[in-house]
Parts: C-alpha cells; sequence; structure tokens
C-alpha cells in the first residue's frame, strides 16, 4: 500500500524528559488530526528518591516507569478522542524516547525499583539520559578503550560519554553490586516501552549502536570488559538479544496495553527509536547532507551520510541507525533551553520578571526582545555553554559554563543573549567538526520548542551563515513516530516514501544577514580560543572546580 487515503491513521508517542506528547497523524498526508500531553509525575528525579526521600548525590537524574505507563494510560486515549478517531482507523503506534534513559529490570521486565526491597536503592531506578554522576566510569572506559586500541573507540569521536549504557553500567556495578547482580536486563527506555506494549523484549538497532556500543553486530569483547573490572566482564548479556531494524514490525498490542491505550489488540507496534533520530523522518531528512537540530532543553545533531568517516568528539556513526541503508552520525548540546531557564530562574533581578509580567509576555520574551535590540558585540561578553557538561565535542561532563567579559554596567539582556549566542557558537563547532571531517552538511533543519523564538532562530542562521530549514510540525518526533508506525503497519514500502508524503517543513525559513554573519565571526574565534584553552587542556580550572565541588557535598 502507498498511504492512500482511506482514513487511516498512525500514532506517534513521544517520552521526553518531563511529560510524554502522543500524535494522530493521517497516514495520508501526515496531518496531525490531535495531539495530547502527559506530564510526568514525578519529572525529573534529581534530588531524592519519590516516596522514601533518600537524598541523590550530585550529577544524579532519574526517572520513574509508572510515569512512562501513564503516558500510554492517559495521553493515548485522549488524543484518540480529541481526534474523534475509533480504535479500528489506527494502523499503528509507534513510540520515541530520550537516551540513553536506561534501567535495571528482572528477566521478565519488572523494574527493579518496582521490587518492594530495592524501591529505596537509587540504582535500582532509570538512568535518564543526563544523568552524570558516571563520568569516572567512562574516563576509564575511553582510557583502556584506547590503550587496547579498540577498534570501535574512533566511531565514536574517540569518547564514549558517561550518559551512555556501558558508563552507566560500570557504575552499578561499583557502587551497588546487589542491584547489579539482580539486574537480568539493562535495557534502554526505549525498548522496554515497547515491551509493555507488546509484550515481547526487543532491542533496536538506533540504541543499540550510539548508546550501546554495538558495530558491525559486535560489542565490546568480554576481555575489553574484563580489562575495566573483572566483575563486568559477563555485562553483555544483560544486553544480549537480537536488533531490529527501524520502522519494523515489533509485535502487536497486548490485552493488557489495548485496555490501558483504548487501542485494538494485535494493532501493530513498531520498533523502538530514539527522539532525536525518529525527527528526521518528520523533518524529511532522511537523505544524505541534510542535519536535523531538534533544539530543546537539550540539542542533539543527526545527519546521514553516504560514506563512514570517523568525526572527533561525535556520539557515534551507526550503519542504519538513523536512515536504513545510510550512516547515521549523531552530536549533541547537553544543555541549551535548560540553560536559558536556569538564567531566568537564578540571575534575573524582580523588576524584569514584573516588566514582563505587566506586558503580558514571558520572562523569556521580555529578554529576548531587549537583548534582539543590541547590535551583535556590543554587549562584550562570550559564553561557553557548558553548564550541564560538554557532550560534543569533547564528551567531557566535568566541563561548567563560563561566562567572559562581565562588567558592572552588564545587564541580565545582555547576559541571555551572550548565553543564546554561546549554543548557536557550539552548534557551529558541531557542524564545522562534521564537515571537516569528510561529512557533508548540505541543510540545516532545525526542530524543537525553541523554533518559537525567532530572534534565536535568526540568530543560529547568523552564526552558522547557512539558511535554516524548519519542521512546521510542534511535535517533531512524535510524528517522526507516526511516520515509522506506518511503514511498520505496511501503508508505505520504506521510510523515504513515508517521509516525503508525511514529513512537514518549510525550507529556507531563516537565511543569514551577511553584516550580522561577519560580525560573529570574530566572536565565534573568541569562543573558540575560550574551547580549546579549557576544554582541550590549555586550563584544568573548570575540572578542579568540578572536584573541589563535589568532594564538599560529601
Amino acid at each position: 500500500m502507498t498511504g492512500s487515503d482511506n482514513g487511516a491513521v498512525a500514532i506517534g508517542i513521544d517520552f521526553g524528559t518531563l511529560s510524554g506528547r502522543v500524535v494522530v497523524a493521517s497516514v495520508a498526508d501526515g496531518r496531525e488530526l490531535a495531539s495530547a500531553e502527559h506530564v510526568y509525575t514525578h519529572g525529573a528525579i534529581e534530588t531524592a528518591l519519590p516516596g522514601s526521600g533518600v537524598r541523590l548525590p550530585r550529577s544524579w537524574a532519574l526517572q520513574s516507569p509508572q510515569d512512562w505507563v501513564d503516558v500510554l494510560k492517559n495521553a493515548v486515549p485522549a488524543a484518540l478522542a480529541a481526534a474523534g478517531v475509533t480504535a479500528d482507523r489506527v494502523v499503528g503506534v509507534a513510540t520515541d524516547f530520550t537516551a540513553c534513559t536506561i534501567l535495571p529490570t528482572t528477566a521478565d521486565g519488572t523494574p527493579l525499583c518496582e521490587l518492594d526491597d530495592l524501591k529505596d536503592r537509587p540504582h535500582a531506578w532509570p538512568k535518564l539520559w543526563k544523568h552524570h554522576a558516571a563520568q569516572g566510569q567512562a574516563d576509564r572506559i575511553n582510557a583502556v578503550a584506547a590503550e587496547r586500541g579498540e577498534s570501535w573507540l574512533p566511531r565514536y569521536g574517540g569518547k564514549i560519554s558517561s550518559e551512555w549504557a556501558y558508563a552507566k553500567g560500570l557504575q552499578l556495578l561499583e557502587e551497588d553490586r546487589e542491584v547489579y547482580d539482580r539486574a537480568e536486563r539493562w535495557i534502554e527506555a526505549a525498548d522496554w516501552i515497547i515491551w509493555q506494549l507488546c509484550g515481547e523484549e526487543t532491542r533496536n538497532v538506533c540504541t543499540a549502536g550510539y548508546k550501546g556500543i554495538v558495530q558491525d553486530g559486535e560489542r565490546p569483547s568480554r576481555e575489553y570488559l574484563a580489562a575495566l573490572n573483572p566483575d563486568f566482564a559477563g555485562f553483555n548479556a544483560k544486553m544480549e538479544h537480537p536488533l531490529s531494524a527501524l520502522g519494523d514490525r515489533a509485535g502487536g498490542i497486548t490485552a493488557q496495553a489495548a485496555a490501558w491505550t483504548g487501542l485494538n489488540e494485535g494493532t501493530t507496534v513498531a520498533v523502538g527509536n530514539v527522539d532525536a533520530h525518529v525527527t528526521a523522518a518528520s523533518a524529511k531528512a532522511v537523505g544524505a547532507g541534510k542535519l536535523v537540530a531538534i533544539m530543546g532543553t537539550s540539542t542533539c545533531h543527526v545527519v546521514n551520510g553516504e560514506n563512514l568517516t570517523e568525526a572527533p568528539g561525535m556520539c557515534g556513526v551507526v550503519r542504519d541507525g538513523i536512515t536504513p541503508g545510510l550512516w547515521g552520525y549523531e552530536a549533541g548540546q547537553s544543555g541549551v533551553g535548560d540553560i536559558f531557564a536556569w538564567f531566568t530562574a537564578n540571575g534575573v533581578p524582580a523588576a524584569y520578571t514584573e516588566a514582563a509580567a505587566a506586558k503580558g509576555v514571558s520572562i523569556h520574551e521580555h529578554l529576548t526582545e531587549l537583548a534582539a535590540e543590541q547590535p551583535v558585540g556590543a554587549h562584550g561578553l562570550v559564553a561557553l555553554d557548558w553548564h550541564s557538561g560538554n557532550r560534543s565535542v569533547l564528551v567531557d561532563h566535568d566541563l561548567h559554563g563560563v561566562v567572559l567579559g562581565l562588567g558592572l554596567q552588564t545587564r541580565p539582556e545582555e547576559i541571555y543573549r551572550a548565553l543564546v549566542e554561546a549554543t548557536a557558537f557550539g552548534t557551529r563547532m558541531i557542524v564545522e567538526t562534521l564537515t571537516k571531517s569528510g561529512v557533508p552538511i548540505e541543510e540545516f533543519v532545525a526542530a524543537g520548542g525553541l523554533l518559537k523564538n525567532k530572534w534565536l532562530m535568526q540568530t543560529y542562521s547568523d552564526v552558522l551563515r547557512m539558511p535554516i530549514t524548519v519542521l512546521t510540525s510542534g511535535q517533531g518526533p512524535a510524528l517522526g513516530s507516526a511516520i515509522h508506525a506506518a511503514v511498520a503497519a505496511g501503508e508505505y514500502p520504506d521510510i523515504y516514501a513515508a517521509s516525503e508524503a508525511m514529513g512537514k517543513v518549510e525550507r529556507d525559513a531563516y537565511v543569514p544577514d551577511q553584516a550580522r554573519a561577519d560580525a560573529y565571526d570574530e566572536l565565534y574565534a573568541v569562543y573558540e580560543e575560550l574551547h580549546d584553552h579549557f576544554g582541550r587542556g590549555g586550563s584544568r580550572a573548570l575540572h578542579t572546580l568540578h572536584r573541589i565541588a563535589a568532594e564538599a557535598a560529601k
């Protein structure tokens, strides 16, 4: 079939950091008939465990599996009702997730945090993507791999992130051996939620490749794992499972999941995916050379290439990792919207908040309006966008933010502008690293919540010196999942055809201004200097401050 307009719909479910969002989309053309959101009861668990109040150490970030199931129970029925769609019209459902968000379970998929005797143990809970407490383990993973000449290391830019599966798994072993031993499965939330929907464990090629170090069908060897820690030698057994291609059918909805969602038992469930990677489909960017930046609390950058090359500091290059038949490259910034939110919560005087309220706008809109009035460089500032560490291209989460050039005359809107510019500079660093490494970038496509800020998007275009195409759907990942659901259900022959029919973009929505671009080149040169000084060995000051703070907090 080819997506004929027979009233068929597909459902996409996007599991984010703080909520889950559901879209009901027409299979014929991707029209979004309705959407619904369920805000997680527990959100990102970063200070104490729910119920017991057990305090969490610095740099921890967890989630609750019950929050994810509640999305199925609440947002799916709500979206169907809002669309006026019966279950008989739904041909398939697909999901995407933040990654690496990973959890320990029993053999039947029961999360260890739901066991009475383990619910008060932090390591029994799912570790959210932004759990950065395994940096020490990541450093050893990288050092030992480099010493041994492990062939997979260059495909991750020379460094494995503390956010990924092996660093978090090694931390589990070394900090709570009992929980480690009782974890029969160590599974990405992206795959766990599919298990809950169709009753069968599956593992997708995307998370396995980017977060689980699967290259050319192999995981890191037992000998390598033993070199990290003799008791870690058998870790692969907790993850080992045949991998499924993106867009494949994982199974049919179980009776239990049908009762949760209001969908028909047996409805097609697609293989799990990652929120950033699945967005390439909704952005019509499944071909080579089209970089998609999903811009929200963090930013993930994904792009396909026809050939394999090794770009330093990337989160990985994986065959079929984004689109079947191509090499998918991933990079990212661990903090973007989070940085702006931090500043508005902690760095803005009450008078600014009151002025925003008087105008009936958010503090972000007020600061944006003030910042946009300034000429490029007038604030005399340059910032480093490392408030949540650096994912690409330094892969170091012990780094933290810097603002250079502050004076007694500096105003909040100037700092706000410098932080926005810093995130744009960070993206330029990633784009230039990719192109210098032989990965052509022919189009920059933006998606995510930050698209609402037009000045921010124009700033990115000016800094990058590139036109920016925008995803016109406000639910890019969920729509991308719906597109994969349509493929899994057989409505389209492949993801290329489905993306072309169902994707939603506006080409060249932003075009760089030559004068501003020239001015930003000079600021970017300062950013590069600071980036390399603090991030590449010129100074250990940020690492020293991180160590001092960690020791003081004990």
